[in-house]
């Protein structure tokens, strides 16, 4: 059920692909809290996904678009800014992809050529969306932008590679244009730190069941779903969070605080006997 926390707002969501997307869902909820949104895919993932049933759904025109290409961008912003009648309040960034990482090339063995597209697509492509949106002075005065990013930008997981490197320049990208944006139009730019979400994306990391199995059992409130990330990027475009600007905010159930849970430290021993107390009640301290 909506609260009416977006009525009245214009948004672009980037990055929908299908009912996995993370993105999907928050053009959902946008929508459901009151937001009119536009749709932005490159052209190969419009024609083999389903964006077109997603528009059809929350009543939204899909601009077909390189992110990694200025003038595709610039259409993009334009465009919007002239379907929906007024100011860009919002923007979803929901975009990462590793050709390392899909023609499973190890870290120590990377092609530089597909490490440059891997940070084209997944972090420099934020860059210029920015910079296209505030040339064109497209998003309104104390807007909001939100980028997905995940830990693996501050600690070291196997097989995330070099989307890791990626992961870190975003989140840079935030605070560098974030100071300039905020000081400048009261716009805030952010990036939200999701737990291991089975995507499209996701699934390609390598053992990527492991670590959802693995980071559920170390946060005290398990891994985050795509539904609440939706529910906490709709937060951070609500007029809720007009103060908080340059963050990587954390989104994953506390996975970013914890060093050893016992349930992780449980798959090494036998039983939770020997921390249950004489009434068999697990003891956590």
């Amino acid at each position: 059920m909506g609260h009416n926390l977006l009525k009245g707002k214009r948004g672009i969501i980037f990055g929908a692909l299908n009912e996995m997307s993370i993105a999907w869902k928050v053009a959902e909820r946008a929508v459901e809290e009151g937001a009119i949104i536009t749709l932005s895919n490159t052209p190969v993932a419009v024609r083999m996904g389903e964006v077109d049933a997603l528009a059809k759904k929350v009543n939204a025109e899909v601009l077909p678009a390189d992110a990694t290409n200025v003038e595709n961008l610039e259409m993009v912003f334009s465009k919007s800014v002239e379907i929906l009648g007024g100011k860009i309040d919002f923007v979803l960034h929901s975009i990462g992809m590793s050709p390392n990482v899909r023609k499973k090339r190890t870290y120590d063995d990377l092609d530089y050529g597909m490490l440059e597209k891997t940070l084209d697509i997944s972090a420099v492509s934020f860059h210029k969306m920015l910079q296209v949106a505030k040339k064109q002075d497209a998003i309104a005065d104390c807007g909001s932008v939100v980028a997905l990013s995940y830990v693996a930008a501050q600690r070291t997981f196997f097989g995330y590679n070099d989307m890791a490197d990626a992961k870190s320049l975003l989140e840079s990208i935030a605070r560098s244009f974030g100071y300039i944006y905020g000081r400048e139009k009261g716009v805030r730019i952010n990036t939200i730190s999701q737990s291991p979400t089975m995507t499209t994306a996701g699934s390609g990391v390598k053992g990527m069941e492991h670590l959802l199995d693995f980071s559920d059992k170390m946060s005290p409130l398990g891994n985050a779903t795509a539904d609440e990330c939706a529910d906490y990027c709709v937060m951070m475009f609500s007029d809720f969070t007009r103060k908080v600007t340059m963050q990587n905010l954390y989104h994953d159930g506390g996975f970013s605080s914890m060093g050893m849970s016992l349930r992780a430290m449980n798959q090494y021993s036998k039983g939770l006997e020997e921390f249950t107390d004489e009434n068999g009640n697990i003891i956590y301290g």
